[in-house]
């Protein structure tokens, strides 16, 4: 214990920032264990990682996501610039390809998972920092990158025993097209999209409501909600929505799309249940051009874990030319919170595999197994309280959550061999401490 000392210095209340969060050792290795699942799916799929600053000029970060725009952090700084926290991940990658053009090989596919801020109100699952994790194709105007996302998409979510998650599918352009069908003027289009995509808080009437309020006919909003909550399978809401837009622009080059999107999706293998076709989709970020993406979960509710589509204009904003992109996003906070509801993903208790019981009269030699067994790639915890008994030592070692013990007292030490104890079920074997590592790993291994 550190001798108690008169402090110096004024106490401070301790405390953290509502919408922020500390996070335990066990919640870092839920956190940590899952991002590197996701990292292997990336890879496997032929994303490189890219990582950009958490900071940006403003004028990077705006006029291009509307409703999120408006939750970004943003401050001058003590250069007296305009800057914000990133609020996505995709409008840096946009910025960091109009800069790196000349160095990417297109179609140029990066995965990029970190932070993100915005100043919104926390709920269950949602926070104002928070992780995304995302993957994007930048350079083709192909479906197949389209359906290369929901499919690297579907395989992260069931990779962490996700299989409960839907991914739905829907396109921007045939939702302007629903829109102009049912009359209502082009520049309102924004307006259309965001009142649809609270579909799922506020119910039909409510998008009715928020339609009319900002200016849409009556006639027209009643006509939007009719058409985007049409059900049917995938081929009937398609050939629906193929029959009533049969000379509405932009209504059957976006169905032809959604066709042909489908198609890749089957041929990439996309278990069967996990998409599907949702008219009523609209993605409130006003970068989104084509195809657009969720994913949700309704046990627990915690609503989309995933997202994203296609934003051929955006990357355009900084080259001053389109440049087709596309990709997906998962929500790292609310993933990890039905993972742990549920307990979908197995996880050890400890980071260590090992504890090494130390002694007075034989610490240098236990802080020698300790090395030795480390050396051999045994993540090996080295016991800091030599002074307490060995009884002490192993409730020690069992409340961390370390399954494994390595005794190596005076007589063990003389004799050259250690103790490998079971702290579940205190059952021990004693081995040469030669071949000490070896033995560990194959008793770990079970």
């Amino acid at each position: 214990m550190y001798p108690l000392e008169k402090l110096r210095v004024s106490v401070r209340k301790p405390q953290i920032l509502k919408g922020f969060r500390d996070y335990t050792p066990a919640q870092m290795r839920l956190r940590l264990h899952v991002i590197g699942i996701f990292r292997q799916v990336f890879e496997r799929h032929g994303f490189e990682p890219v990582d950009t600053p958490a900071l940006e000029y403003l004028e990077i970060l705006t006029g291009k996501a509307g409703e999120n725009e408006k939750l970004m952090y943003h401050f001058h700084d003590q250069g007296d610039r305009d800057v914000g926290l990133r609020y996505d991940l995709t409008v840096p990658l946009a910025r960091y390809f109009a800069m790196h053009q000349q160095d990417s090989v297109l179609p140029f596919k990066r995965y990029h998972i970190a932070p993100v801020w915005r100043a919104e109100k926390p709920q269950r699952g949602r926070f104002r920092e928070f992780w995304q994790c995302d993957a994007d194709i930048v350079g083709s105007s192909s479906m197949l990158a389209d359906a290369e996302a929901v499919s690297v998409l579907t395989d992260a979510l069931d990779a962490v025993n996700l299989k409960r998650a839907v991914v739905s599918i829907n396109h921007r352009r045939l939702l302007e097209a629903m829109a102009r069908l049912a009359g209502v003027p082009e520049s309102y289009a924004p307006t259309v999209f965001r009142a649809i995509d609270k579909l799922d808080k506020i119910g039909p009437d409510g998008v009715r409501r928020d339609l009319v309020a900002t200016g849409v006919d009556e006639a027209a909003a009643n006509r939007v909600v009719e058409l985007v909550t049409r059900t049917g399978s995938n081929d009937e809401l398609l050939d629906a929505a193929a029959a009533d837009l049969e000379g509405i622009a932009g209504g059957i080059e976006a169905v032809t799309e959604l066709r042909e999107l489908a198609g890749y999706i089957d041929s990439l293998n996309v278990r069967p249940g996990s998409w599907k076709i949702d008219l009523s989709l609209a993605r409130g970020i006003d970068y989104y051009t084509g195809p657009v993406f969720e994913a949700r979960v309704d046990e627990p509710k915690v609503g989309s874990v995933a997202g994203a589509g296609r934003y051929d204009e955006l990357v355009g904003t900084f080259l001053g030319r389109a440049v087709p992109a596309t990709g997906m996003s998962l929500g790292l906070e609310r993933i990890l919170e039905v993972i742990q509801e549920f307990e979908l993903v197995p996880l050890r208790a400890s980071v260590a595999d090992l504890f090494v019981a130390a002694f007075p009269d034989t610490l240098r030699e236990n802080a020698r197994i300790a090395h030795e067994l480390r050396l051999s790639g045994l993540n090996t915890d080295l016991s800091m309280i030599a002074n307490r008994g060995l009884g002490d030592q192993m409730k020690y070692a069992a409340r961390r959550g370390i399954p494994f013990a390595i005794i190596a007292g005076t007589d063990e030490v003389q004799r050259e061999v250690a103790l490998i104890r079971n702290l579940a079920t205190t059952e021990q074997r004693e081995v040469d401490i030669a071949s000490l590592a070896q033995e560990a790993k194959l008793t770990i291994s079970g």
